[in-house]
C-alpha cells in the first residue's frame, strides 16, 4: 500500500470514528428555494444516520418531496464538525421502523412518551428517516487543508434518470396536494347528476344521438379547474389572514393543504395557479356559452350562472369580500357545488332540445334533485371546521361553526353547530325521500328509483352516533383536547363518503328513472 493511500485509510478511519462520537445533526432541507433547518438526534445503522421527526413538520415534508439534504454534526468539545452530503428517505417497512424507534429509544436520544404513545403511532404522526450519505466531510477551521479530507459512497448515488424522474413526480405529487384533488367528488357528483338527468330528457324525446360527450368532458374540466382555483385561492387568503399558520389541529380534511406552511411551494406560484385556474375555467365557460348562444359574450343563463359560480369559489376567501369570513361561505359552498353545477351541466347538454330558449328547459328536476346534495357538501364543511375552530376564532373568520359554538374559559362547546349538522343531515334525506315520492305521481319533476339513494343513511346515523360519543369526551374535564380533535376524523371522513355515495346513487337513480 503506498503511502498516499495509507494516509487516505487513516483519515477515512479518523472521520468514520467522529461520526461515531456525533449524535446530534444540524439538517438542511429544501424545496422550490425555500430552505429548512432542524436539529434532530441520529443513531448510526452501518454507514446511514437515523433520526425521528413529526410527519408534518416542515423538514420531513420538504424530504418527502426533495431528498438531497444536507447535514452537519454538532460538535462536541475539542472535536471538528462533519458536513455530510446525503439522500433521506422516510422509512416505510414496519419491521424498519420498530428497530429504527427501539435503537433511539434504546440510546436515549428520543423521548419514549412521544416514540411509544399508541396515537401518535397509530395516526403516523411521527416518522423515522434514513440519511444515506454521498459524501461526509471534515470541517476545519480556516484556511482549509490542502488534501481534503473526506469519504464518498457512490453505492448511494441514484442515478440521474431515477433522480429527474422522481423529481417529475414528487412535483406531479406536490399541485395534486396543493389543489387538494381528492375533494374533487364534490364537483365530479353534481356534474354527473346533472348530465344524467340531461341525457333521460334526450332519452325520452328521442334526441339520443344529440348527446355529446365532449362537451360533458369539457364541462367537468372546467368544473374541476373552477374547484382548483377556489382551494387555492382559499390556501392563499387563508394564509394572509394567519388563518393556517394559527391552525394547530390540520388534518387531511381540513386546515387547507399545508403546501405554504410547510415550506413546499411559495405564496405567490399558490396565488398565480389559482388566478390561472379560473383564467382557464372562464376560458371553457365562454366556448359553452358560444355552443349555447352562438357568441363567446352572447347572452343565456350560462353566462350568469358561470360568472356565480367563479365569484362563489373566488371571493370564498379573497379579499376584499371574503365570504368564508363573514357566515357566507356555507352558503357559497351547498349553492356552488349544488344547483349551480347541476343545472349549469343539464343547460348545456340540453341544448339541441331547448336552443337557448328558458320557456323550452324542463329546469325543476335538476333543480330538486340539486337541494340533498347542497345540502350533503355543505355538511362536509361544516364538519370540517369543528377542527379549524379555534384557529377561525382567532383571526375573525366567523363561520358558523365558530357563530354557534359556546365559548367559556378555555372550554369550547360545540352542542349547538353539531346539533345543525345532524338536523340538516336528516332534512337532506328528508328530501331525498320526498324526491322519490314526488317520482311516483309526478315523473317530470324527480323519479322513484330516488328510494336508492337512501341507502347511505346508515352510514350517517353512524357518524352522528360517533360524533355524540365525541362531544361527550370533549366535555370531560381530564379530556386530552389535544389529541381529541383527530378523534373526529372519522366523522369527517364518514361526511365525504355520504355526500359522494349519495351523488353517485341520485345518479344511478335518475338513469334508471329514464331508461325504464
Amino acid at each position: 500500500m503506498s503511502m498516499h493511500e495509507k494516509n487516505s485509510v487513516h483519515r477515512n478511519e479518523e472521520i468514520k470514528k467522529l461520526l461515531h462520537q456525533a449524535n446530534r445533526l444540524m439538517i438542511s432541507t429544501s424545496v422550490d428555494g425555500m430552505s429548512n433547518a432542524t436539529l434532530k438526534n441520529f443513531v448510526q445503522d452501518g454507514n446511514d444516520l437515523i433520526f425521528w421527526a413529526f410527519n408534518t413538520e416542515p423538514a420531513a415534508e420538504q424530504i418527502r418531496l426533495n431528498a438531497q439534504v444536507q447535514a452537519l454534526t454538532v460538535p462536541t468539545a475539542n472535536s471538528p464538525s462533519l458536513h455530510i452530503e446525503g439522500r433521506c428517505y422516510p422509512l416505510k417497512d414496519e419491521k424498519e421502523i420498530t428497530q429504527a424507534r427501539q435503537a433511539l429509544l434504546d440510546a436515549g436520544l428520543a423521548p419514549a412518551e412521544l416514540l411509544n404513545d399508541p396515537f401518535l403511532i397509530k395516526n403516523k404522526v411521527i416518522g423515522y428517516y434514513r440519511l444515506k450519505p454521498l459524501r461526509i466531510r471534515k470541517k476545519e477551521p480556516l484556511p482549509e487543508p490542502a488534501v481534503q479530507e473526506q469519504i464518498e459512497f457512490p453505492q448511494n448515488r441514484p442515478s440521474e434518470l431515477a433522480v429527474g424522474l422522481s423529481d417529475v413526480l414528487n412535483r406531479l405529487k406536490l399541485w395534486i396536494r396543493a389543489v387538494r384533488a381528492p375533494f374533487f367528488t364534490a364537483t365530479i357528483v353534481p356534474i354527473l347528476l346533472g348530465a344524467v338527468i340531461a341525457w333521460g330528457d334526450l332519452f325520452h324525446a328521442g334526441m339520443r344521438a344529440a348527446w355529446d360527450w365532449g362537451l360533458f368532458w369539457l364541462i367537468l374540466i372546467g368544473g374541476i379547474l373552477a374547484h382548483a382555483g377556489t382551494n387555492l385561492a382559499n390556501d392563499y387568503f387563508d394564509h394572509t389572514s394567519n388563518n393556517d399558520e394559527m391552525n394547530q389541529n390540520f388534518s387531511p380534511f381540513n386546515g387547507g393543504s399545508r403546501v405554504i406552511q410547510a415550506g413546499l411551494l411559495k405564496p405567490y406560484k399558490v396565488l398565480w395557479a389559482a388566478i390561472l385556474s379560473f383564467v382557464l375555467t372562464i376560458a371553457i365557460g365562454l366556448y359553452l356559452n358560444k355552443t349555447v348562444s352562438g357568441a363567446y359574450f352572447g347572452k343565456s343563463l350560462l353566462i350568469y350562472l358561470g360568472f356565480l359560480g367563479i365569484a362563489l369559489g373566488a371571493f370564498y376567501t379573497w379579499d376584499p369580500f371574503r365570504l368564508g369570513y363573514r357566515g357566507l361561505g356555507e352558503f357559497s359552498i351547498a349553492l356552488g357545488f349544488g344547483p349551480i353545477m347541476v343545472l349549469g351541466t343539464h343547460f348545456v347538454l340540453t341544448q339541441p332540445l331547448t336552443h337557448n330558449n328558458l320557456a323550452l328547459w324542463h329546469w325543476q328536476k335538476p333543480l330538486l334533485a340539486s337541494i340533498p346534495i347542497a345540502i350533503l357538501i355543505m355538511l362536509v364543511v361544516w364538519i370540517n371546521q369543528f377542527q379549524d375552530l379555534q384557529a377561525d376564532a382567532q383571526v375573525g373568520k366567523n363561520t358558523w361553526v365558530v357563530r354557534l359554538a359556546t365559548f367559556e374559559h378555555d372550554q369550547i362547546w360545540y352542542e349547538k353547530p353539531f346539533l345543525i349538522y345532524v338536523i340538516f343531515n336528516v332534512i337532506g334525506f328528508g328530501f331525498i325521500f320526498m324526491l322519490a315520492i314526488i317520482g311516483f305521481f309526478k315523473p317530470e319533476f324527480s323519479t322513484p328509483f330516488a328510494f336508492i339513494a337512501l341507502l347511505p343513511a346508515p352510514l350517517t346515523f353512524r357518524a352522528i352516533k360517533w360524533g355524540q360519543e365525541w362531544l361527550k369526551r370533549w366535555n370531560d374535564p381530564q379530556a386530552d383536547r389535544q389529541k381529541l380533535p383527530y378523534e373526529l376524523l372519522r366523522v369527517n371522513v364518514s361526511t365525504i363518503g355520504v355526500h359522494f355515495l349519495t351523488g353517485l346513487l341520485m345518479s344511478l337513480a335518475y338513469w334508471l328513472g329514464s331508461t325504464f
